[in-house]
């Protein structure tokens, strides 16, 4: 029990150090994008499944390959907050609350938006170039896809919980998301899990960049921190972990 308790500590001690000084100084308020991203999402939830909201949630949030690329593009950023029609939304407000809240606190609200729009991006934009490519290719996709609305901030959310795990020195649930979104796509051959795989993608190419950014000479930078609060200081574990120097913001 006590190796558990040292190996939990190692892997998430400076996460949970980083989220809990905000969270029992301002609690909810430490989080006000996270709340009102889980606000949206509910109340699109409802919306689409009404017979005077599902026309203006379709027009302004989802988003298939056989669309326009300008309009699926204009319709992405929506389309992070509306869950699949089919599905419980429990589940989607669950994963808002608690990564989009975790990433809030460590990354910062603009940060967090940035990762979570790049791995949602990554996965509309694949699903083109999937069907473009066809069935014969082993990234291809059949063209019946073209027609599945893409929808749902699961993407987003797998995206956020690797960079945590990357900048904040959590290897193993970082490794643990990336294998279980891989399974999924060998379990179940669908967009979803695709698309999943290529926010991955996307979110490993933005650690690489950053990566190697802060190696450039003369590079600066501080630690990660909280709006809310103070991060931890020079020399964290984070940066140790990632064997980079302190993040700029």
């Amino acid at each position: 029990m006590r190796t558990l308790a040292r190996w939990a500590r190692a892997e998430w001690g400076l996460v949970y150090d980083t989220v809990r000084e905000p969270l029992l100084r301002r609690r909810l308020r430490a989080v006000p994008m996270t709340l009102a991203a889980v606000c949206l999402t509910a109340l699109l939830q409802y919306a689409q499944n009404q017979p005077w909201g599902h026309g203006f949630v379709h027009r302004v949030g989802s988003v298939r390959a056989e669309d326009p690329l300008w309009l699926s593009l204009l319709r992405t950023p929506m389309s992070l907050f509306v869950p699949a029609p089919d599905l419980p939304v429990y589940g989607a407000l669950a994963q808002i609350l608690g990564v989009f809240g975790v990433a809030e606190i460590c990354l910062g609200r603009w940060r967090t938006l940035a990762v979570a729009y790049v791995a949602t991006l990554a996965g509309t934009l694949y699903a083109r170039l999937g069907i473009a490519l066809g069935p014969g290719s082993p990234l291809g996709l059949p063209r019946t896809e073209a027609h599945v609305v893409d929808t749902g901030p699961s993407a987003a959310v797998v995206g956020l919980a690797v960079y945590l795990g990357w900048r904040y020195g959590a290897y193993v649930t970082a490794g643990a998301v990336t294998a279980a979104m891989a399974v999924e796509v060998a379990l179940k051959e669908n967009l979803a899990g695709r698309e999943h795989l290529a926010a991955l993608t996307a979110v490993a190419l933005v650690c690489a960049l950053s990566a190697v950014r802060r190696r450039w000479p003369g590079h600066g930078g501080r630690v990660p921190h909280s709006p809310s609060g103070p991060g931890p200081g020079p020399g964290s574990r984070a940066d140790r972990a990632s064997g980079l120097p302190p993040i700029q913001s």
